[in-house]
């Protein structure tokens, strides 16, 4: 409750007055001790005044000295961090559609839980914030510009249709392409407004390859850009170790089953390079966590606001005290 910063610390001055009347008090009770003490008959003393005094006395003194001093800290205007949602900022949901999310290791698939947590996470985001949907798989599409209809991207979620390879380069360009775009419709003269990527994979990148770290198109370039554009990329590697996938063979006819595990190591140096956090979530509870962790983030930021009300609420409450005691205990205020 001990604030941090004041606006006005000129009144943190008053305390010296409050102090000075506790000093002040503090005499006149010695002199008071003096002047008793200067009877010299000690036997008619204890007859004028039998018992010694009750140090209860003090009490409702005490009480309104505290309620002065917290008087003192709200008339200094303190300030303490408060957890306020933002009126604008972007977010862009990135999904790899590619075929590894056909993948049953996570029940039902991996498609249809990252759809239900996706559309859970447009849901949780304060109203303020402008939220767009980008799909990518061996090209990337951007299903929704960000926009603050939660429904527009919902739906467009629910549409998501897998496909071939994987363009984790691409989904993160075309996700900076849209935050730009609005940026320059709805900056003007002003800034444009805080930006986020949230990139959601399960497996390596494809296209171009993995390997092909110098290629511009590929993750990490892109990943470097969006650091330079001052918008970090947070991912979620999602799936386990163990997921696989039914792959059609088109030379012998069947299928083949193929092997798809997720692949943290790209995606973590995804999110270092651009300035972002690194999640991993292997179940719908999981990614739900992560999503509502990143609403907490994206949603919501840290400001300094007026903390003198409870200040005043205290010295109110601590002088009224002081007050009521002294009418109980001394039938008269101090």
């Amino acid at each position: 409750m001990i604030p941090t910063q004041f606006t006005a610390t000129i009144w943190l001055a008053f305390g010296l007055v409050v102090v000075a009347l506790a000093i002040g008090y503090w005499l006149g009770q010695r002199r008071k001790q003096r002047d008793v003490m200067r009877f010299t008959n000690m036997e008619l003393l204890e007859k004028v005044a039998p018992t010694r005094p009750n140090r209860m006395r003090h009490l409702p003194v005490a009480l309104l000295l505290i309620g002065l001093l917290l008087f003192t800290v709200g008339a200094a205007s303190p300030t303490k961090e408060q957890r306020v949602p933002r009126n604008r900022a972007t977010v862009v949901l990135v999904l790899d559609v590619s075929l590894s999310m056909e993948a049953t290791d996570v029940k039902p698939s991996r498609l249809a839980v990252a759809q239900e947590a996706a559309k859970d996470f447009a849901d949780g985001l304060t109203s303020g914030i402008n939220l767009g949907l980008v799909a990518f798989a061996g090209t990337a599409s951007v299903l929704v510009s960000p926009t603050t209809d939660r429904e527009a991207v919902k739906v467009a979620i629910d549409r998501i249709k897998l496909s071939e390879r994987t363009a984790t380069g691409e989904g993160i360009y075309s996700a900076l392409n849209s935050i730009e775009t609005l940026g320059a419709v709805i900056g003007g003269a002003e800034e444009p407004p805080p930006a986020r990527i949230v990139l959601m994979s399960d497996g390596k990148q494809t296209v171009p390859d993995d390997q092909d770290v110098s290629n511009p198109r590929h993750a990490f370039v892109a990943a470097r850009e969006a650091k330079a554009k001052g918008i970090p990329v947070s991912t979620i590697s999602f799936g386990t170790s163990y997921g696989t996938v039914e792959i059609p063979d088109q030379e012998r006819g069947g299928t083949d089953r193929v092997e798809v595990p997720v692949d943290d190591d790209s995606l973590r140096e995804i999110a270092n390079l651009s300035g972002g956090e690194f999640y991993t979530a292997s179940s719908l509870e999981e990614l739900t966590a992560v999503y509502d962790t990143l609403e907490q983030q994206i949603g919501y930021e840290i400001r300094r606001g007026d903390a003198s009300r409870l200040w005043f609420l205290l010295s109110g409450l601590v002088t009224a005290a002081g007050v009521a005691t002294a009418l109980v205990l001394r039938q008269r205020i101090p």
